[in-house]
């Protein structure tokens, strides 16, 4: 990941006053429906449309009067998704990563959250009463967890699209090492080199 470097949570923890944080989240539920009638949907996995046209995971910045990364992160969810993200809390369980980048000097902790499919509908009805639908945030989408028989419909052609970041390096690791996917099928993808010349960490929705 070029301009990037993963790091320790308690490294990360201990940059410098300089060093500012922000935190994302993939929300996640199994989902038992078929597409067609025939094509498991098996996980239903939440990203958003951002502001810039990019594809992205909710978050934000961590400000002084948060006690914590994840009371940051639950604030910033809560506002860029609404009530529905009342019903639950991302906790430090839920941790799975954080990059360094180099300019600016901020640093990107990246978590996962599994919610019951119930909890996942919520958020996606009550986000578009957030207080950024259609400015900050554009919408959320579902990531199709398939291909399709021609082999680019489904998740390939998904990965085609624009991601800001590491947002879809952070989507992979996630899908194979949480096991939404059966073991080796994210290695088999076809998937197109990563777009140059973006900025590594998210820029805030709201702040």
């Amino acid at each position: 990941m070029a301009g990037a470097r993963r790091l320790e949570l308690a490294e990360a923890l201990a940059l410098g006053p300089g060093w500012r944080h922000i935190c994302h989240a993939l929300l996640y539920a199994p989902d038992p429906g078929m597409l067609f009638g025939r094509i498991p949907l098996r996980y239903a996995v939440l990203m958003q449309m951002r502001f810039d046209g990019r594809l992205g995971f909710p978050g934000g910045f961590v400000e002084k009067l948060d006690s914590s990364l994840e009371d940051g992160l639950n604030r910033a969810l809560l506002q860029q998704l609404g009530e529905g993200a009342a019903a639950f809390r991302v906790e430090r369980a839920d941790y799975r990563s954080s990059h360094a980048g180099s300019k600016p000097d901020v640093v990107a902790h990246f978590y996962a959250k599994c919610l019951t499919l119930e909890e996942l509908l919520a958020v996606e009805t009550g986000a578009t009463r957030a207080k950024g639908h259609g400015l900050e945030v554009l919408g959320l989408v579902r990531v199709p967890l398939y291909t399709l028989r021609d082999g680019v419909g489904g998740l390939p052609i998904f990965l085609e699209n624009s991601f800001i970041g590491a947002a879809r390096e952070q989507l992979l690791g996630a899908l194979e090492d949480l096991g939404l996917l059966e073991p080796g099928e994210v290695s088999g993808l076809k998937i197109p080199a990563r777009q140059q010349g973006q900025p590594f960490v998210n820029p805030p929705n709201l702040r």
